[in-house]
């Protein structure tokens, strides 16, 4: 017979595991520690929250009861700039992305195109979903978002903020209300 905490790590998990299935593309398998999975999270964090370490590549949905959901990210150079709390004030399916004018300058033979906006779709790099943070009442400019490049899962790259594979955000999505408390480390 089960015991009610096995139960509900087990239950925990096959809510998780389920919809999110390992990732491959092509020769692409998204390493099993990027993968979603329940972890043990420091008992006194409230339910409710997201943890981003971005330096080691984890998000972190907050179960309660000593628990988290642990997300693989890749982490751009905005993601790697930003420390602090913020809060999730808006958040959008299929987003619209336009290039930062920095990025344009950098590489406009990239971006340059893009200076008008790329509405949403499985290209745009924003993916399948954004959550956008502010501070204050402001926008951040900082973003929880998808991505078309899972290989960049895992990994520090140039630019972009916090991005996840889009089937994984699209479950945090569906999780976090407006309003989450969000602390970036």
């Amino acid at each position: 017979m089960l015991k009610r905490r096995q139960f509900l790590t087990a239950a925990a998990a096959t809510a998780v595991a389920a919809p999110l299935p390992a990732f491959a593309a092509g020769n692409f398998v998204l390493p099993e520690i990027y993968r979603p999975q329940i972890v043990k999270a420091r008992a006194e964090l409230p339910a409710g929250e997201l943890i981003v370490e971005s330096e080691r590549h984890f998000i972190y949905w907050l179960l309660g009861n000593g628990q988290a959901i642990r997300y693989g990210v890749g982490v751009g150079e905005a993601g790697r700039e930003f420390k602090g709390e913020a809060v999730i004030a808006r958040k959008a399916e299929w987003p619209r992305w336009t290039p930062t004018q920095n990025m344009i300058r950098r590489e406009p033979e990239k971006y340059k195109k893009w200076a008008g906006g790329m509405e949403g779709g499985p290209d745009n790099p924003l993916g399948a979903r954004a959550l956008y943070l502010y501070q204050g009442g402001r926008d951040t400019l900082y973003r929880i978002h998808g991505t078309p490049y899972p290989s960049t899962v895992g990994r520090s790259v140039s630019s972009g903020c916090i991005r996840m594979l889009n089937a994984h955000v699209e479950d945090l999505y569906q999780r976090v209300p407006i309003g989450t408390k969000v602390t970036v480390v």
